[in-house]
């Protein structure tokens, strides 16, 4: 295995990544049912975002918070979600590279997923005071669910 060396090394990890959360039971549903997202057109904004993590190209200029907003908005962003999501890119990262750059894209991917699960987690929240829904789960644990057609 390399490390991860030049942007098609980024969009390679990008891609398998998103090939991996989109089809995860625990946090699918987030990119397929409530951000619908076009892969297509996220793969290369996302690589950009780790080109310039990585490699230090300035190729990405976008603001990476304002859609988990969104997001949370209309699931209630859990600490467990993002914990889903890191174990999914730490098991990309180490099933396609290893090296210096492989070991930051996760170190940097921890620090970002603790950054925004804290920042959400001071908003309101999205169902409302009082509302039992509104209390972290205990350990950050998710209950997972089906959305969509059932198959």
């Amino acid at each position: 295995m390399h490390d991860i060396a030049d942007r098609a090394d980024c969009e390679r990890l990008v891609r398998a990544f998103y090939g991996r959360a989109l089809a995860d039971e625990v946090i699918g549903f987030i990119f397929t049912d409530v951000a619908r997202l076009d892969l297509e057109a996220h793969v290369p904004e996302i690589t950009s975002f780790w080109e310039k993590i990585l490699l230090g190209a300035q190729s990405y200029g976008g603001g990476a918070f304002a859609p988990h907003i969104r997001l949370h908005a209309q699931v209630g962003l859990k600490p467990g979600h993002f914990q889903r999501w890191l174990l999914l890119w730490r098991t990309t990262v180490d099933e396609l590279f290893a090296g210096e750059r492989a070991e930051l894209a996760k170190a940097h991917a921890e620090r970002v997923a603790g950054a925004f699960s804290r920042r959400l987690a001071a908003l309101p929240s999205p169902y409302g005071p009082g509302d039992p829904a509104a209390a972290p789960p205990i350990g950050g644990l998710l209950t997972i669910t089906r959305h969509g057609d059932a198959a």
